[in-house]
């Protein structure tokens, strides 16, 4: 294998003496001013490679990353959608990124404005009374959502409010998030339409309820129709709703969620509006709330008298603060440029695009791959297996062939109750060429399980991984070279 190889470390390539930068003489070692307690016993060991080789070492890893900006990223209950680079310029400059987050407002006007004025558009898409800007993802938004909710009920001197009840058609954060913030998680099962069965909710509901936790649409794609007795029930109970606004995406411009019966909901603004995903942050997740919840809000909200903007004091009820400082204001610039851009037709448009995208793929793939709940679904797409026509083929297999097609594989083996799940979501950005391309190789993987299912049985065969024994690396994870 020779020095040029993708598959090498910068390590393995090398090479004794060799160096992308010189120093002169004149440069001080570190033994002629620092301590020698301080310095190392032996040298470290670094890779010894020329300017050129490191370049090239880097230039060709980066060709190997899998990104909306190289390929299809089809996950379901993600919503990897396009973020526009002219986002990036904008939020890119000086006056937003040299502006330290203590500046004293009369210095940061303009910062200010754009936070007020993004807190009043999301009030508008949404229909709720407050927003808080300061969660830093999704599940943090759900996490201040569940701290709201118990504050809320503390307040009421209703303590005995200790039970968060979740679908299991919901996001897979939300048991969490009720267990961390010390409430008991009541599961139920959805009703064979996959949305949620009212008389199973009724079983559970009831003075120790303290907040229902539905997504909506939901993690198969469904929209809740029942959604106004749903929300009826919960409040005739003395509950709270808290809807997961990760699939807003399939809805906004459509609906506002407030006039649902919602009291809370987060929204991921990286599924939404067209914000960053992935690499671990930073995220946003920005969170609304109906009036009677506006003072348990965090910190960190704008005012505004006519004349100049401020930074409002928490109130004696709030929650305090959930992160420091404003939120993720890079994430949230794009966002405010997102909503700049599209007015309500626009965002309508943009839902509709969501769901007929996902609807498309799933009337040309369901003759291959039987979908789960055949309904009209939402912005995603659930398909199952038939299998007894696929020789033995898993959805983990077409998964890994679909990578030497060169496409992101979708979300499989979720939801979980859903059978050799593969979860399709294709977002209101992807064209048709696009989708045609996909669908294409689905069939073809279909057509491959019938003739050689060894092929995918043993895929990825073009991918610099082979396919690894996933369940050693979990139990027996070498995690040095």
């Amino acid at each position: 294998m020779n020095n040029y190889s993708h598959n090498l470390l910068s390590i393995e390539k090398s090479v004794q003496g060799r160096r992308g930068v010189k120093f002169t003489p004149a440069v001080k070692r570190a033994a002629d001013y620092l301590p020698a307690a301080l310095l190392r016993d032996n040298e470290p060991k670094l890779p010894q490679l020329t300017e050129l080789d490191t370049v090239r070492h880097f230039s060709n890893l980066s060709r190997l990353n899998v990104g909306l900006d190289t390929h299809f990223y089809p996950l379901g209950s993600c919503t990897m959608k396009y973020n526009p680079k002219a986002y990036e310029v904008l939020a890119g400059l000086d006056g937003f990124t040299n502006l330290h987050p203590c500046a004293p407002g009369e210095t940061a006007q303009g910062m200010l404005e754009l936070l007020y004025k993004f807190e009043e558009n999301l009030k508008e898409i949404t229909g709720f009374d407050a927003f808080t800007l300061q969660p830093a993802a999704g599940a943090h938004g759900e996490f201040a959502g569940a701290l709201i909710a118990k504050a809320y009920h503390l307040a009421r001197k209703e303590k005995q409010r200790t039970e968060i009840i979740v679908p299991d058609t919901a996001h897979g954060t939300n048991p969490a998030t009720a267990a961390m913030c010390g409430f008991s998680v009541i599961s139920i099962k959805s009703a064979p339409d996959g949305r949620v069965d009212i008389e199973e909710l009724k079983k559970v509901l009831g003075p120790k309820t303290a907040l229902v936790m539905l997504t909506v649409p939901n993690t198969v794609g469904l929209f809740e129709r029942d959604i106004k007795t749903l929300s009826a029930l919960i409040h005739d109970a003395g509950a709270l709703l808290y809807m997961d606004g990760a699939n807003f995406n399939a809805i906004i411009g459509s609906v506002k969620p407030a006039a649902m019966g919602v009291d809370i909901m987060h929204i991921n603004t990286h599924k939404t509006l067209s914000t960053p995903h992935g690499g671990g942050g930073p995220g946003s997740g920005v969170v609304g709330v109906v009036k009677m919840l506006e003072e348990y809000l965090p910190q960190g909200r704008v005012a505004f008298n006519g004349k100049k903007y401020s930074m409002m004091k928490p109130g004696k009820k709030s929650i305090g603060a959930v992160k420091a400082f404003w939120g993720n204001i890079g994430v949230l610039i794009r966002a405010y440029c997102y909503l700049r851009q599209h007015d309500a037709a626009a965002l309508k448009e943009i839902s509709r695009g969501a769901v007929l995208n996902a609807n498309y793929i799933k009337a040309r793939l369901e003759k291959y791959y039987p979908v789960f709940f055949d309904f009209v679904c939402m912005h995603e797409c659930v398909f199952t297996l038939d299998t007894a026509k696929m020789n033995g083929v898993k959805t983990l297999d077409i998964a890994k062939r679909l990578l030497d097609m060169g496409f992101h594989a979708p979300t499989i083996y979720f939801p979980l109750l859903v059978p050799e799940a593969i979860m399709v979501e294709p977002t209101d950005t992807e064209s048709k060429e696009t989708m045609d391309s996909f669908i294409n190789a689905m069939v073809k993987i279909y057509e491959e399980a019938q003739a050689q299912p060894e092929l995918l049985k043993n895929a990825p065969q073009n991918c610099p991984v082979k396919r690894i024994d996933e369940v050693s690396a979990a139990r027996e994870p070498n995690l040095h070279w």
